[in-house]
């Protein structure tokens, strides 16, 4: 019932109740009077007529004026409504670079869905219209009238078609792909991209790509530019030779025109969204792989042929582990990963064709021991279930898609690296979630947002990956993977809500989720716990009383709250006793046979909660760090021994050096400030032989630090052998501490390294050194491919530093040449940037020690001085590039 109709008949009764008392002198209704139906359950009383008058208006001045309310609906975006089913999509493109346009034939087949219609709207935003002809399904012409308003194309056919019958439009036109706006998540809406399109640009590709996210693909092609609507496809791209393609399905032919252009055809025989229609474009190695009978494709910038693997990491073994888990072998015919330039979204699930942004894009090297490619991969292949065979059909419910391929990152990680891994990402997760609703909260499934967009945010991922997480731990694996399998299979190909899900899960399991859904989908927020334990020594009586601090209106008061306590002994005994909370405050009392050191709420930390005040004595966290114990726990514990400073901090954290996961032991590292003989030889190891890259380089910090001196056979072994350009920087470190001369020998062994992470170190080396016979090292490299980026600001600004040692004549020849690169309008921008920051270092350097030379050596110093402040003025005038002229605000020429 509408809340304002149940207040208004409370009002009414309340009203009859007091004015018949008045007005009448009868007695109240005899239980006699009530009689009960037993079919109906309807009260009938005989009452007395009721006369109802207005009091009269009080004329004096100072009476109140009634206050009025103002009664509205809540914002509601509804799903689209659909009319007319599009049936097939059939695109003949080809490209003007120059205008950044696309030149299209456009072939859709459709009919009504259910209702005889004569009309129909097609999305069509900025388009020249060239012309449009309406076929029947038998291939004769129709007369139609159309409208257009710039976004859609408002059609009137002259025959009414029944649901039995399909149509065609054959639409050419001009599309000219403009930019109106954008989000955190998607940074535009231009949908198609034109990347450096004359080529003015010498360190960037030229590239066409699409971003069809949320509903952007009508700024390329006509169509019904919804999420509830699917459709097959054909797409036709026509482009200069030299260029790869790629679309969605499988590529069916590939034939060279007359003028000396190509015409790839890609053919999708599967139904999907039309915002998961792509295209890329440009010139891309691909290397090839399969998986069973499904071809497999990695395109990536040639340079990064070899590390094409690496870059979409496990991507065979990720499609064996998700069709295991849910039953449902990857559905699609291919499956195809792109690294694109300039993108505007971290990655997107095209069907068959998922397009990443150039992040990704490192070599293997710095890919190791970093898990982020790998989650990225496991969230865009989850989505072929999850959003592409089974689709959101409202922005509202975008966490259909999102939140699975969310928590697809926890699943694979716990797969291939153990729970703690999954654990710590789900971890940050839920600090990204929590952290997001402090600026305020909304529905999982919130129909209220203002604009599409917002729906990308911490909600519908973090959040609804936790949710998921928490309903697998309630009904248990089996049941979880036996839900998903069967919501996969009734909504195959077609677009769902929330209630899909739960109906599914209710089907497997035999209960009512309802109270989940509702409090976890359709109300918002998280509990805020206060937790308060308790034991009674005289009656072996120990409790926990769970209070919700949340604050009503602004999150669910009460949620319902399946958990469990775990209750440890001293003699290393647990039980766990099964609780659920459901009320604002409840109090949980166990009779236990012997007094407990240390109770957990939660155990598994399984719950998204925040715990705002537990009572827990600092001296339990000593029983709670425990190798078996969850990955959490264990943080929680070396945490709060490490606030506290509690005295047996030190003796849990030397037990942490040899905890199962990397990121314990590093804490544990890091907080040992004096390892005795034993730590230091787990310390020595752990540099040698830590499974984990970034413990090994911790490890080598540390003993530079304690000023060991008995692990350089560790170094050199890892210089030689181990794959790890951070690992072999800091061995590099460490050895310069015993032999700042034999380490050059080292460092010679690596200076042709292709890592630009080594090449920096080795740079450092040489500076340490003050050899000016290095100045050639640095010279030969300036310009090398791998300078780019920051790195090749760290490169020469080490450069500058030795330089300024050298004499005059090769102080200026230097000057010189970073000189010329930073005028260079072919180098690439931070190449320049590098460039232009090492000269103004040396002009400051050179300034604030002029007053420590002699007066000879000051004069020609003050000259270069000059030289260096007419350079940088010259600089920054020819600069054009907007990044560049940012960075340079901040560089002074005086």
């Amino acid at each position: 019932m509408n809340r304002i109709f149940w207040l208004l008949g409370l009002s009414l009764i309340a009203i009859s109740c007091s004015t018949s008392s008045r007005t009448n002198n009868s007695s109240p209704t005899d239980i006699s009077d009530v009689t009960l139906d037993p079919s109906l359950m309807v009260e009938e009383r005989q009452l007395d007529t009721l006369y109802v008058t207005a009091p009269p208006i009080e004329s004096s001045e100072n009476s109140e004026a009634e206050p009025e309310f103002e009664f509205t609906n809540d914002t509601y975006n509804e799903s689209s409504e659909r009319k007319n089913d599009l049936l097939h999509t059939k695109l003949d493109l080809r490209f003007d670079w120059q205008k950044e346009a696309v030149i299209g034939k456009a072939e859709l087949t459709l009919k009504p869905l259910f209702y005889p219609s004569s009309k129909l709207v097609l999305d069509a935003k900025g388009f020249d219209l060239k012309e449009i002809n309406v076929l029947d399904g038998k291939g004769n012409p129709l007369g139609f009238r159309y409208e257009y308003d710039e976004e859609q194309i408002f059609f009137d056919f002259e025959k009414e078609f029944s649901r039995n019958d399909t149509f065609v439009l054959q639409i050419d036109y001009i599309a000219h792909p403009s930019e109106t706006g954008g989000s955190a998540a998607i940074t535009s809406d231009k949908g198609l991209f034109f990347i450096n399109p004359e080529g003015k640009d010498p360190a960037k590709p030229q590239q066409i790509w699409t971003q069809g996210e949320t509903e952007w693909n009508s700024r390329w092609f006509p169509t019904i530019d919804k999420p509830n609507e699917r459709c097959t496809q054909e797409m036709l791209l026509t482009v200069n030779q030299k260029y790869v393609t790629l679309s969605n399905g499988l590529l069916i032919s590939s034939d060279v025109n007359s003028d000396g252009t190509r015409t790839d055809y890609w053919k999708m025989d599967q139904p999907h969204a039309p915002y998961l229609f792509m295209i890329a474009i440009g010139e891309f190695a691909v290397v090839e792989d399969t998986w069973k009978d499904i071809p497999l494709s990695y395109y990536v910038e040639p340079e990064f042929e070899e590390d094409a693997p690496y870059i979409f990491p496990h991507t065979p073994e990720m499609l064996s582990f998700f069709s295991e888990k849910l039953g449902i072998k990857y559905p699609w015919k291919k499956y195809a990963q792109i690294v694109v330039r300039d993108y505007v979204s971290g990655a997107m699930e095209n069907t068959t064709a998922v397009i990443f942004g150039d992040f990704m894009q490192k070599r293997k090297e710095e890919l190791i021991d970093y898990l982020y490619n790998e989650k990225v991969v496991a969230h865009e292949l989850f989505h072929h279930w999850f959003g592409d065979y089974v689709t959101c059909e409202s922005w509202a419910n975008l966490t259909m898609n999102e939140s699975f391929a969310n928590y697809s990152e926890y699943l694979w990680l716990e797969y291939k690296y153990g729970k703690d891994e999954a654990d710590a990402h789900i971890l940050s997760e839920w600090e990204g979630y929590i952290s997001s609703a402090t600026y305020g909260g909304h529905p999982l499934i919130h129909f209220g947002y203002s604009i599409k967009e917002d729906m990308f945010d911490a909600h519908s991922y973090n959040k609804g990956g936790s949710i998921l997480h928490m309903l697998r731990q309630f009904v248990g694996d089996e049941a979880f993977w036996a839900s998903l399998q069967l919501y996969l299979k009734e909504n195959a190909y077609q677009a769902v809500e929330a209630h899909d899900l739960r109906l599914a899960f209710e089907k497997v399991t035999g209960m009512d989720l309802n109270w989940f859904w509702n409090q976890w989908y359709f109300d918002k927020g998280h509990p805020i716990l206060n937790l308060d334990y308790n034991y009674q020594d005289e009656n072996g009586m120990a409790s926990l009383t769970v209070k919700q601090v949340q604050k009503p209106g602004d999150m669910r008061p009460v949620f319902i709250i399946p958990s469990s306590v775990q209750i440890l002994f001293e003699d290393g005994t647990s039980e766990n006793r099964p609780i659920r909370v459901s009320q604002r405050e409840e109090t949980f009392v166990f009779d236990l046979e012997k007094k407990p050191v240390l109770m957990t709420f939660d155990p598994e930390r399984t719950l998204l909660c925040e715990v705002e005040a537990d009572n827990t004595p600092v001296n339990a966290f000593v029983y709670q760090y425990s190798p078996s114990s969850s990955l959490l726990s264990r943080l929680d514990a070396l945490q709060a021994l490490r606030q506290a400073e509690h005295p047996e901090l030190r003796n849990i954290a030397s037990k942490a050096l040899k905890d199962p996961y990397w990121a314990i032991r590093g804490l544990a590292m890091s907080l040992i400030e004096d390892p005795n003989p034993i730590e230091m030889e787990l310390i020595r190891k752990m540099a040698a032989k830590d499974p984990h890259s970034s413990n090994r380089a911790s490890a080598f910090e540390k003993l530079i630090e304690q000023g060991d001196k008995v692990a350089e056979s560790a170094a050199m072994t890892v210089i030689q052998e181990d794959s790890s350009e951070v690992v072999i920087s800091s061995a590099l470190y460490y050895l310069r501490t015993l032999d700042s001369v034999r380490v050059l020998k080292y460092a010679d062994q690596l200076k042709d390294s292709e890592s630009p992470f080594i090449l920096n170190t080795v740079a450092e080396m040489y500076v340490l050194s003050g050899d000016l016979e290095y100045l050639s090292f640095f010279e030969d490299r300036l310009e090398n491919e791998e300078m780019v980026g920051f790195v090749a600001v760290n490169f020469y600004d080490l450069y500058q530093s030795l330089l300024l040692k050298a004499n005059m004549s090769t102080l200026e020849n230097g000057i010189q040449g970073l000189n010329s690169i930073a005028l260079d309008p072919n180098q690439p921008a931070l190449r320049k940037a590098a460039a232009t920051i090492a000269l103004f270092r040396m002009k400051e350097d050179i300034k604030s020690n002029l007053t420590e030379l002699q007066d000879g050596v000051a004069a020609k110093k003050e000259a270069i001085l000059e030289q260096l402040k007419k350079k940088l003025k010259n600089i920054k005038d020819q600069e054009t590039d907007d990044t560049l002229l940012s960075i340079y605000l901040n560089i002074s020429v005086e």
